[in-house]
């Protein structure tokens, strides 16, 4: 739109110029094609209206009309998509504000602590020796929901979902459609939700408000409306989207983004042609992109100009890949960089499922800003190396202390840490007695409280070891879950050493690095003894092996399949990757390949369950693979 004479003049897709009020009236009474040319428009102009009833979705808001609702009902209740962003406001201060009185049961007032444990990889080290790294296998459990108050038991979050409506989504609007619509059903009257399309060009189709009967009706109605058109504009969903979380006045304790899309971003120089030659060969595959420079700070930290990551405030992207023709490099960098998952939808028809487990943990936040503090209480023990995956880790004290930032975590799930220390020679106490025991390491952990946000300190978890003159064959009995974690870790950088092989083209490598990390793992101690995490780790290596086949068949499903399953391990967390969420037990999987569902929580099953309960319309609810029988999860 740009003004004439006066009078603001309206630019129709088709270039025909009309007065604006002539030609909002024109369309206020049905009529959607142009009166010189006869062309049916998509973007049409609109007037919002004056009254207080919607003043709260007046500032800086693209209306958005309800879905199969007539024309004329749609321009009355002032709800429509503009095309284009250029009358939205710079501000995004207009967020909802959060409710002064909690709704609902108040929590328990001695909720469950964080579970700690600390294991040794032996039981006892020679007194006369000296070990330069000795594992110890440092691990934490978030506690379950209350289940007579689990609404109100959890973190309420402010969630952002950025939405790819370019054209090549056409023929997949009704599923996204109903996906983002369970996720709107399942937010709470606290949580808050905003919603952000993307094409060409990306706008705010939906401020942040919250999710009580009122808002789930604005934003299903929004969703309902969507269309699909233009090229792909990544960069710039996800500035908006951030921009909605920096702007707004009042804090949820959890803020997140979903992003979701099925192409490359095409205004962006198109992020194939971004990448480096892997010459360097760095494992990790983020180093090279630098689309992650387009990205502002928050969710990209070392895009801040003072260079001081650490005290950055990041955004957590969870990012969506539908189909082959995605940019699976760049969303698992997006997803990465910020303390997200990235997910691999190989078929859009398990989008829904998709969604539900993400927001199956999202929903279920019960700790937050979540620290382990590794302190040495013996002469000489140093902290060496700590093997965190992705999780940041300061060593402080010449090896004296270390801490472990793990932030926040879901009820029920857990994290497991391999911290590496150098152990001495054991001395002679006062009186040249020799001591039979040796401590090793305190562990602390401590928190906000999810609905108090006090800081919480818990009792301190001790490693002791035996240090005998003489080995038993007891002493000798490695720990399996120090060997189940070690084989964990060993499998995820195999998987990181054979993606590098095949992003350079050598396939034939690739497959040999997996097929040795297989014979590793079947020798270990923790596969002898029969351990079902091990055949799991076997089994992914073998699908991943299959990806690899041929450099088509990698670059159509197996290297997204790849870095989705490397974004689960390295944060501990699930994510869905693959054509199938749903596995009966005693039958296997329904369609495709076994699902990978490692890490998933009680609060996962459950949302994926009411998804595909929702899905078939079936009153028998499937049986998944649950905490019991989670391969990640057993005998810990």
């Amino acid at each position: 739109m740009r003004k004439g004479e006066g009078q603001a003049i309206f630019t129709a897709e088709c270039s025909h110029h009309f007065h604006f009020n002539c030609i909002a009236t024109n369309v206020q009474h049905g009529n959607r094609v142009c009166p010189i040319c006869r062309s049916e428009w998509k973007d049409i102009p609109f007037q919002a209206p004056t009254n207080d009833a919607d003043s709260r979705h007046s500032i800086g808001q693209a209306r958005v009309s309800p879905y199969n609702a007539s024309l004329e009902d749609t321009f009355v209740s002032g709800l429509h998509q503009p095309a284009t962003n250029q009358f939205e406001a710079d501000d995004f201060s207009d967020d909802e504000s959060l409710p002064s009185i909690h709704e609902g049961p108040a929590p328990s007032a001695h909720p469950q602590a964080i579970t700690i444990k600390a294991l040794a990889e032996l039981p006892a080290i020679l007194a006369s020796d000296a070990v330069s790294k000795f594992s110890i296998l440092v691990g934490i459990r978030a506690p379950p929901f209350h289940v007579d108050v689990q609404q109100f038991d959890r973190a309420s979050i402010d969630l952002v979902a950025v939405l790819d409506v370019s054209g090549s989504m056409a023929g997949k609007l009704d599923l996204l459609k109903r996906a983002v619509c369970f996720i709107i059903q399942n937010l709470g009257p606290s949580d808050r939700l905003s919603i952000v399309t993307f094409s060409s060009s990306a706008q705010r189709i939906l401020p942040l408000i919250r999710m009580n009967h009122s808002g789930q009706d604005d934003a299903i109605r929004a969703i309902n409306a969507l269309s699909s058109r233009g090229g792909t504009n990544i960069v710039e969903g996800l500035k908006k989207g951030v921009k909605i979380l920096e702007d707004r006045r009042e804090h949820n304790p959890i803020a997140s983004i979903l992003l979701l899309s099925d192409g490359h971003d095409t205004l962006n120089g198109d992020s194939r042609s971004l990448y480096r030659s892997v010459q360097n060969h760095t494992l990790n595959p983020r180093h090279n992109l630098q689309y992650l420079y387009l990205l502002p700070t928050s969710i990209c930290p070392r895009n801040n100009a003072s260079g001081d990551e650490s005290r950055q405030l990041t955004i957590p992207v969870h990012t969506f890949g539908f189909g082959s023709e995605h940019d699976s490099n760049a969303m698992h960098a997006i997803s990465d960089i910020s303390g997200g998952t990235y997910s691999f939808i190989e078929s859009i028809d398990i989008l829904q499922d998709a969604f539900a487990r993400c927001i199956g943990g999202l929903l279920s936040v019960v700790a937050q800003d979540v620290q382990l503090t590794i302190q040495s209480i013996s002469p000489g023990v140093q902290i060496g190396s700590i093997s965190s995956g992705r999780y940041r880790t300061q060593t402080f004290d010449q090896g004296q202390k270390a801490i472990i930032y793990v932030g926040n975590l879901y009820a029920d799930e857990e994290k497991e840490f391999l911290v590496h220390l150098s152990i001495p020679v054991s001395t002679p106490a006062e009186g040249g007695e020799q001591l039979d025991n040796m401590s090793l390491l305190d562990v602390v952990c401590s928190n906000k409280d999810s609905t108090t946000m006090e800081r919480v300190e818990l009792s301190c978890e001790r490693v002791e070891i035996k240090r005998p003159e003489v080995l038993s064959p007891m002493d000798r009995m490695v720990c399996l879950q120090v060997d189940r974690q070690k084989n964990r870790l060993s499998v995820a950088e195999a998987i990181s050493n054979a993606q590098r092989m095949a992003e350079q083209g050598n396939l034939e490598r690739a497959q040999a690095v997996l097929s040795e990390q297989r014979t590793a793992l079947l020798s270990s101690v923790s596969a002898q003894a029969g351990d079902e995490l091990c055949n799991w780790l076997e089994a992914e290596l073998r699908e991943i092996g299959q990806r690899m086949a041929n450099m088509q068949l990698y670059e159509q499903t197996g290297r997204a399949y790849v870095l989705s399953g490397l974004s689960s391990h390295s944060w501990q967390r699930a994510t869905t990757r693959g054509h199938t969420t749903t596995f009966i037990l005693g039958e296997g999987p329904t369609t495709g390949t076994n699902p990978t569902i490692s890490y998933e929580t009680p609060s996962m099953v459950n949302m994926v369950s009411k998804s595909q309960i929702l899905n078939h319309g079936s009153s028998q609810q499937p049986q998944r693979l649950n905490k019991s029988s989670n391969l990640i999860k057993q005998h810990k």
